[in-house]
């Protein structure tokens, strides 16, 4: 959708609903686009894998932590393999 400056100034509100709905609104000045508003994506690092059958179920960051001490403990008294890390 095109709209000048003008317009854009008097109706921000009504395009930036639009523009949450997902549609992308060019604003132009004597018809020569100048800007472009576009929904905001989320950057990739905040972004959680998801996997599973269940949409939104990810992994926390915490997932990723190293085991508390006496879990170790506990997991070398049954004498698992310990794995390397790179």
């Amino acid at each position: 959708m095109k709209v000048n400056v003008q317009d854009a100034k008097t109706n921000l509100s009504r395009y930036l609903e639009l523009v949450e709905k997902g549609e992308v609104v060019v604003v132009c000045r004597y018809n020569k686009p100048i800007a472009e508003i576009r929904p905001f994506e989320t950057p990739l690092e905040k972004r959680i894998p998801k996997f599973g059958l269940w949409d939104g179920y990810g992994l926390s960051k915490s997932f990723f932590d190293p085991l508390p001490d006496d879990i170790l403990r506990h997991l070398q008294l049954l004498k698992l393999p310990r794995l390397e890390t790179v």
